[in-house]
């Protein structure tokens, strides 16, 4: 009989009985009594009451009767720590128990038992287990680490257990190595600081050959940690690429895209003109194409990350492209996503192929599908020029199907290929016309509008046709409202006379009896431009439109190289980073593909680029719609409107909290990877060497006229992640005045010109006074250096960390994101000196909770020297007087919003460390004022 009778029993009063079967004296009785015990507590019944007499019964040297108490404590253990302490002894015991399979199970148990109160009992047997003679044991013991490490990380650290585990990955077992491994970026996870994975050329040697050893998940474990090392060469590079090769043919999918994700990131680092690099592109293919002939589900992961892989090596798969065609009995979510990657690998060569499938794909019976294909027929006509006409004609002989929402997908891409190719395929208006009336879904109805307004001189009734859509003005979607608007402007530019009376109607529909305020305020500037100059209004509605590109939606380069990075993990199937989905942020360490090294070519080189795309240029990433990066594309990066400067009152930080919300609205969407600010090193500003400096000669051998600190510059966005623009750059004060001092690279094979900047909104308003002035277009390898006067009157909202600034650099080649931090010495104002009494007062009265102490090391100066470096700055010092030996300086500075900021430094002479106590009724500036403090004493 099954163990399933013990589920089915339905007795009231049955813990007494059980109580007196466990305490029974025959051996089978007993473990007839445990397993009622875990059925019971299996089928969510409360069987703590009998803990004690179950855990009596571990005293045996059973194994299956020893396993099942275990199970039971496991469960009860949080809710009695009282009563399991009790069984620490028994642990302690079993962990010397001649058979390993004991030990193991107990060090096992021990690890799963959250208890604090236990934890400190187990560090001896666990000590034990670690250094066991028996690997099955070993292996146990390190994964027990990560999960004490979990319970008590100070515990683990104090009894040096972490030291053990970096000892494991020497073993000569390759489960315990793949175990310590494993435990070892669990714990580094939730460290990300920590450098536990110390890996160096000797470990990875070591992991490479346990590699070949251990079983499918040692195997993941082993190459998710290689995935996290960078080698130093490219030699190394493609000593590693060569031993994880094999395991491309490995029959679990898992091991196999762990190791796709190690070959991608490493290739990297190879140069592309050696055969090896050769070589691995052509043994990369095969592995995606077999993780096709899996189940559905499996299939559906695997083209997730082939997606990635295709946008970043289109070369990988662009001979593969049959085994992405649709099979009739393929999922839907399967169907679709095949179908992407069609377009993506679609070229010229074998552009005739997928057209005769997509043709056959938009007779299908699955709506969402059919619309997709459609769709899919014109993306491939706008990325394979001489596909273009054939394109065309396809989706004309779909139109005259006349099934309604195929003729309204093909209104739609039909739209997208005039603005790719103008003046070539107009002839097919007409044919659109007629197709008029079945037209019911808002972005169809747009496409239309859009393709009547833009050739209106091409078609005699326009302003019938526009007209009739005007009737139901009100009842169509905002997106419908919009084009019509703008489409009725442009025939009325177009042909004034017959059309007077049509605009005046959609003028005051929009501006009169709408509430949109996007529809609104785009009627008003209609109705002013054409009553106030209809030359200009000629020059903005019917300006040449920019050609579209070819990849609407390519993933943006930094965040498609971070989700390299987590190829077979979750982020690779959303598609987004970890920091995007994962709460807390716990464990999430933004990961970046290692920097091309010497020998290979900078990363802007002709083959990178996606399939059809001429040499050396790049697809323009176009955000989808209500991604806020998008709408910060569409800003006008032109020179700021200075607002009236702000009042103390309106910023007082101690009042209301003047920095509250949060910027992430704006920039942070969630495709947005701001680089991490931690790059950015402690010392920031820097010495200027151009701009106004050079017109005044501030930097005649000493340094800028009024002293204060500037940090050397920084590299603030690299050439690799701007298409060939790096920025370098630092902050200044001067005379009162704010600056941002740059130096923009042109690495790139192109000019570059058009340069614009905006910044996002930040907690003290920083924003640029004037327009980003490069006077001559910026050559490839040519260096220029400006001076960007700053503001601090724009929009406010609070950042994290404080002094964190996100800004936006355009050029004619892009649009390029990059935070940085600035040193809070810039904001510190001239006019920052308190007068005694104000000070004593002031003090007194800001809450001592809000009074912050720290310690600045390593800083020899006497009380003269520090009082006028930091006066230097804008740190005043109000009053000194010395108190048993000790220097005290008490000083006060005020920033631009109008907080003032008290300090007292205390100086012990021969000391080189000094106290610094800050008082301040917007206590979060403390830290970033002592931060200040540090910088300006120590250098």
């Amino acid at each position: 009989m099954t163990d399933s009778k013990y589920f089915t029993t339905t007795k009231k009063g049955e813990i007494f009985e059980l109580k007196a079967e466990l305490n029974s004296d025959k051996k089978e009785k007993k473990k007839e009594a445990v397993k009622k015990v875990i059925a019971s507590m299996t089928v969510g019944k409360d069987v703590s009451a009998l803990f004690p007499d179950v855990v009596n019964c571990m005293q045996t040297d059973n194994l299956e009767l020893k396993k099942l108490v275990y199970l039971y404590l496991m469960n009860y253990a949080k809710s009695q720590p009282d009563m399991a302490i009790m069984a620490v002894n028994t642990f302690v015991k079993d962990c010397e128990d001649p058979n390993p399979l004991i030990r193991a199970l107990a060090v096992r148990t021990m690890g799963c038992i959250r208890v604090d109160k236990i934890t400190e009992y187990l560090c001896e047997p666990l000590r034990k287990c670690l250094k066991d003679e028996d690997p099955y044991v070993r292996k146990t013991a390190a994964v027990c680490v990560a999960k004490l490490h979990d319970i008590n990380a100070q515990l683990v650290e104090d009894q040096g257990f972490l030291d053990t585990l970096k000892d494991l990955i020497s073993d000569s077992n390759p489960m315990v190595v793949a175990n310590a491994v494993a435990a070892l970026s669990e714990i580094a996870e939730s460290h990300p600081s920590s450098n536990l994975l110390d890996l160096n050329p000797q470990s990875i040697n070591k992991l490479l050959t346990a590699l070949n050893e251990c079983t499918e998940w040692g195997q993941i474990f082993i190459l998710d940690c290689l995935a996290n090392y960078t080698p130093k060469d490219d030699r190394e590079a493609q000593s590693i690429c060569e031993r994880v090769t094999p395991r491309l043919s490995h029959a679990n999918s898992a091991v196999v895209l762990s190791a796709v994700k190690v070959l991608m990131k490493f290739m990297e680092m190879l140069s592309k003109d050696l055969d090896y690099y050769g070589t691995l592109l052509k043994k990369l293919a095969p592995p995606l194409v077999t993780l096709l002939s899996a189940e559905p589900e499996l299939q559906y992961v695997a083209l997730r990350n082939i997606n990635l892989i295709v946008q970043k090596r289109p070369e990988i798969l662009k001979h593969e492209m049959k085994v992405f065609f649709v099979k009739y009995n393929d999922p839907i979510y399967v169907k679709l996503e095949k179908l992407d990657i069609m377009i993506r690998l679609a070229s010229q060569a074998n552009i005739a192929q997928v057209l005769a499938e997509l043709k056959e794909y938009a007779t299908e019976v699955d709506v969402d599908f059919v619309r997709k294909a459609v769709r899919a027929i014109g993306r491939c006509a706008i990325k394979v020029e001489q596909s273009a006409e054939r394109c065309v004609s396809t989706l004309l002989d779909l139109i005259q199907t006349k099934v309604n929402y195929v003729v309204q997908e093909a209104i739609v891409v039909i739209k997208d290929i005039f603005r790719k190719y103008p003046n070539k395929y107009e002839s097919v208006i007409a044919t659109l016309c007629e197709n008029l009336d079945s037209l019911d879904e808002p972005e169809a109805r747009a496409a239309m509008i859009w393709i009547v307004g833009e050739y209106a001189e091409r078609i005699d009734n326009a302003d019938e046709l526009l007209e009739s859509f005007l009737e139901g003005f009100h009842d169509e979607s905002t997106q419908v409202q919009l084009q019509l608007l703008t489409g009725i402007v442009k025939l009325f530019l177009k042909k004034p006379t017959e059309t007077q009376e049509l605009v005046q109607q959609v003028l005051s529909l929009a501006t009169q009896d709408s509430d949109n305020p996007d529809l609104r305020d785009r009627g008003y500037i209609y109705w002013r431009l054409l009553s106030t100059d209809p030359v200009a209004a000629k020059e903005v509605v019917l300006a040449e439109k920019p050609l579209i590109s070819e990849e609407t939606d390519l993933i943006e380069p930094t965040l498609l190289d971070e989700l390299i990075c987590y190829i077979g993990t979750l982020a690779s199937v959303y598609h987004k980073p970890p920091s995007a989905f994962v709460e807390g942020g716990r464990g999430v360490v933004h990961k970046s593909l290692p920097p091309r090294t010497a020998s290979s070519e900078s990363a802007e080189s002709p083959e990178t680029a996606p399939a059809g795309a001429p040499p050396g240029e790049q697809p323009d990433v176009i955000p989808a719609q209500g991604d806020l990066l998008g709408d910060l594309l569409n800003l006008d990066l032109g020179p700021p409107v200075s607002g009236p400067p702000l009042t103390t009152s309106s910023v007082q930080m101690g009042a209301v909290d003047l920095l509250g919300g949060g910027l992430d609205s704006l920039i942070g969407g969630t495709n947005f990877v701001a680089p991490p600010t931690a790059a950015v090193p402690a010392s920031l500003g820097a010495p200027i060497g151009s701009g106004l400096s050079d017109l005044f000669d501030l930097t005649s051998g000493v340094g800028t006229l009024s002293g204060s600190y500037v940090a050397p510059k920084a590299v603030w966005l690299p050439a690799m992640k701007a298409k060939g623009l790096e920025i370098s750059g630092t902050f200044t004060r001067q005379v009162g005045s704010i600056s941002m001092d740059l130096q923009l690279t042109n690495k790139a094979l192109q000019v570059m010109t058009d340069f614009a900047i905006q910044f996002n909104r930040n907690s003290f308003g920083l924003a640029p006074a004037a327009p980003l002035q490069v006077h001559a277009p910026l050559s490839p390898n040519q260096t220029v250096e400006i001076s960007l006067p700053l503001s601090t009157v724009g929009s406010v909202m609070k950042m994290e960390p404080l002094n964190n600034l996100q800004v936006a650099v355009k050029n004619n080649i892009d649009v390029f994101y990059f935070s940085t931090l600035y040193p809070l010495h810039i904001l510190f104002v001239e006019d920052g000196k308190m007068d005694r009494q104000m000070f004593l007062a002031t003090w007194k009265d800001i809450p001592n909770e809000n009074e912050a102490q720290f310690q600045i090391r390593d800083c020899p100066l006497n009380a003269e020297a520090v009082s006028s470096k930091l006066q230097s700055s804008n740190i005043f010092t109000v009053a000194k007087r010395n108190v048993e030996g000790q220097d005290m300086l008490y000083q006060s500075l005020k920033l631009t919003n109008g907080i003032w900021v008290l300090a007292e430094l205390r100086i012990q002479p021969g000391n080189p460390s000094c106290t610094l106590s800050l008082k301040c009724r917007a206590p979060e500036v403390s830290q970033h004022v002592y931060q200040a403090y540090e910088t300006i004493l120590k250098n």
